[in-house]
């Protein structure tokens, strides 16, 4: 994996768990505003996934994007999980 990559990874594990950040987001948060499909071909070679939670990060308008590079049920399965347990965690 090139540095780039690795960049992206590091800036995925920075999404809480339970929310999802935007390809965009990502970009900016790495100092390559332009490079939002970038991101998502480092997100793609993801070796760590889902400990690294590549599935948090959507497109720009609220989409849920590709997981591994295809659509992919599971990608918005593992979203709404993780809402669900963070929210039964911080209700009183």
């Amino acid at each position: 994996m090139t540095d780039f990559e690795w960049e992206v990874l590091a800036a995925a594990m920075t999404i809480p768990y339970g929310e999802t950040r935007s390809y965009k987001w990502i970009a900016r948060k790495i100092g390559r505003a332009g490079a939002s499909r970038a991101v998502g071909q480092a997100l793609r070679k993801n070796p760590y996934a889902p400990v690294i939670p590549c599935h948090r990060v959507i497109r720009s308008d609220g989409g849920i994007g590709g997981y591994g590079g295809k659509r992919d049920p599971r990608k918005e399965k593992m979203i709404e999980v993780e809402k669900e347990v963070a929210t039964a965690v911080t209700q009183p």
